[in-house]
């Protein structure tokens, strides 16, 4: 095939990686935004190289004209979360969406891998719009939890380095941690509730201090610069005490008196 033509064939899937991966920083964005917890941590996409494509064609014996329809992952994204309960709700949050529709599922986490690994896969359509006009593709998404998500990370060098010949002590180590992933996997979930509540407590902080931040700065171009000052010393003493009921308190205080300046503004330039 020639190298023209290979472009020709991967572009779509680039597009697609390219649109999927923005949409679901998007969702993580929108979780923020609304305060609400996000059950997608990082997201990661890719093209499968020419090399891999005709490795997995050659190893499944699949003819270089099917290729488009027997391989499902040329288009691949991985959705990293921080526990296994919040792989559900990626996949919930995928159903829901009109953009793309599941074909397929392979759930590696209820039945893994005879090597340990654990992931959960979704083959999905996925419609870009070409030159040509609109194209429906597949693509592989990857769910796991950070855990799973170092263990195949190292497991696919290794493999790498050592094809199929992969010495046994290594393989049983392999073994061992996958355990191991098991094991922090379920014992991050026995206090999901603890860590989802500290980083949301953190997550409140911080944009309250931006929320703070951003009204001292507006107080700067409309008021008294010594006063603005005055506000803003008074800030880095009730932050450095720790007190977030006082910093709460804080910056309902500037709301007031930053609305007082705004409504200043608009009747100076209404009577203007």
């Amino acid at each position: 095939m020639e190298i023209q033509l290979w472009r020709q064939i991967l572009c779509p899937y680039e597009l697609a990686v390219k649109e999927l991966t923005v949409k679901f920083n998007h969702l993580i964005k929108e979780h923020h935004e609304k305060d609400l917890y996000s059950p997608i941590t990082q997201v990661m996409g890719r093209v499968k190289s020419v090399t891999s494509i005709l490795d997995k064609l050659q190893r499944k014996n699949i003819p270089l004209d099917k290729l488009e329809e027997e391989i499902d992952d040329i288009a691949g994204i991985r959705i990293i979360c921080q526990f296994v309960e919040d792989i559900a709700k990626v996949e919930e949050l995928i159903r829901g969406r009109s953009d793309m529709e599941i074909v397929s599922v392979k759930d590696y986490i209820h039945h893994i891998k005879p090597s340990g690994y654990r992931s959960y896969h979704l083959i999905i359509a996925y419609t870009v719009e070409t030159l040509q006009g609109p194209k429906k593709i597949h693509a592989e998404i990857q769910i796991r939890t950070m855990a799973m998500d170092f263990w195949s990370t190292i497991e696919h060098s290794l493999q790498y380095k050592y094809k199929a010949n992969m010495p046994e002590h290594i393989r049983k180590r392999l073994s061992n941690a996958a355990d191991a992933i098991v094991a922090l996997d379920h014992e991050m979930s026995s206090v999901r509730s603890d860590i989802m509540d500290a980083q949301n407590s953190s997550m409140t902080n911080l944009k309250l201090v931006e929320d703070i931040l951003n009204n001292i700065e507006n107080l700067y171009r409309v008021s008294n610069k010594r006063e603005v000052s005055k506000i803003q010393d008074e800030f880095y003493r009730i932050y450095q005490m720790n007190d977030m009921e006082q910093l709460k308190h804080f910056h309902r205080q500037l709301d007031i008196i930053s609305e007082g300046y705004r409504a200043q503004a608009v009747t100076t330039d209404f009577e203007e």
